[in-house]
């Protein structure tokens, strides 16, 4: 190739940029800008703007939705699991919630429980009904018993004030916490004595606990009855013989295979056993759980939709002004498919730029949100009093390769104007 075959392709390429900048090729009209931004006194910038800040604004709304949405779920599990386990044995003949038939603690199942694959833990538990009196106020409760070996975790997390109740080695403790809920009802605090009384056939017993803490889980259900405290105190009340309990709690690894676990453990279970899964428990809650799911993915679909017009209206305008620098290159040799992957380009360094900024602000608002709790939530309606969020990476790339997916594909519709583009019309006028 020679020079003067090299300036030519020089002054050609010069030429096709200076035109897809938005500049005149005329010599000293419309210098280029300093900073190199192009499009002075056209439509194609500020609208090409619009449409980042759009898409911006609509990744930053889906990776908040979506960190939401996982936050409200994780959270509501995790205060139902805390009170009653992925999955609860309880003996069939069972007759309420209330009056527990005692399943015994030494059988055969209890050790194939623990070595089923998935299973994490095996505690034991009872529950009797009660009624708490104080000088003014009157209280049904439910006592909750638990054994030395019970993942006191969950407890140990939602205390307010004080500690938890000690399980002494022999005896049965007297020692329980309350939920704030209650406490405030029945005017007591840490260190107060907690005078119960339950019904065994028709004889009532008489029991005194201390209070050594309270607690507050913002679920209605649960504060607003259960005392917690030690396992024997209901063994005695019910007469029970030490190895005996009103059931089964099962913790497993994981929450998304609970079905598939219960069902394994069906299979290994007496003919006088029946097992019931927290989900099957709480029917009613993981429902609202699960529509949710059907709100994000409306909120997902409109945004998306939003980031897809934004798109179009861009390269739209961006290519009605660049009709004559396409007829220009067309009739220079340049194929309508080699025009439509630069016009493609443009648009998707658009898009990548406002999912950039999007998923910037959304992972600084989750944090921020982490840090300090500034959206604040009733606990009476929503069980809890911040807004919580449950930020991934997962999340964050998932809503990132989908809305450029979007963006891309809806790029293509405006990219088929350039077709239509007749080199001799455009020329003629420009």
């Amino acid at each position: 190739m020679n020079d003067r075959t090299r300036a030519a392709d020089s002054r050609f390429v010069l030429f096709a940029t200076r035109r897809l900048q938005g500049q005149k090729a005329r010599a000293g009209q419309d210098a280029p800008a300093a900073d190199g931004r192009s499009d002075r006194g056209g439509m194609a910038a500020p609208v090409v703007n619009i449409a980042m800040w759009s898409i911006a604004l609509g990744v930053a709304v889906m990776v908040l939705s979506v960190c939401v949405l996982r936050g409200f779920q994780g959270e509501i599990r995790r205060k139902a699991v805390g009170f009653g386990s992925h999955i609860v044995v309880q003996s069939y003949a069972m007759g309420n919630t209330y009056e527990e038939t005692p399943v015994d603690m030494r059988r055969e199942e209890v050790d194939r429980i623990r070595n089923t694959h998935g299973v994490r833990h095996v505690q034991f538990y009872a529950t009797k009904g009660g009624m708490v009196k104080t000088e003014n106020q009157i209280e049904g409760v439910l006592l909750r018993g638990v054994e030395r070996g019970y993942d006191s975790s969950f407890f140990a997390e939602c205390l307010v004030e004080g500690t938890l109740f000690h399980l002494p080695d022999s005896g049965a403790g007297r020692e329980v916490i309350v939920s704030k809920r209650l406490a405030e009802r029945l005017q007591i605090g840490v260190g107060d004595k907690l005078r119960t009384y339950f019904w065994q056939g028709d004889s009532p017993r008489a029991r005194a606990f201390t209070v050594s803490g309270i607690y507050s889980t913002d679920l209605a259900d649960f504060d607003n009855h259960y005392v917690v405290g030690d396992l024997r105190q209901v063994q005695q009340l019910n007469g029970w013989e030490v190895w005996q309990a009103g059931g089964y709690e099962v913790l497993v690894d994981d929450f998304d295979q609970i079905d598939h676990v219960a069902q394994r453990l069906k299979e290994q279970l007496g003919y006088d056993l029946t097992l019931t899964t927290i989900v099957q428990q709480n029917a009613a809650l993981f429902a609202w759980l699960d529509l949710l799911d059907s709100n994000v993915v409306l909120i997902i679909a409109v945004m998306m939709m939003v980031c897809a017009v934004s798109v179009i209206s861009a390269l739209l305008i961006f290519l009605f002004e660049k009709t004559s620098t396409i007829g220009i290159l067309k009739a220079m040799g340049a194929t309508g498919s080699t025009i439509r992957k630069i016009f493609v380009l443009k648009g998707s360094v658009t898009a990548l730029k406002g999912i950039a900024i999007g998923e910037a602000l959304a992972v600084l608002l989750c944090l921020a949100q982490q840090q300090w709790g500034w959206v604040r939530l009733d606990p009476e309606s929503y069980a809890m009093a911040t807004v919580p969020v449950a930020l991934t990476a997962g999340t964050a790339i998932a809503v990132a390769l989908g809305t450029l997916t979007v963006c891309v594909l809806a790029m293509l519709l405006p990219a088929a104007y350039i077709a239509g583009v007749e080199p001799a019309k455009t020329i003629r006028f420009d």
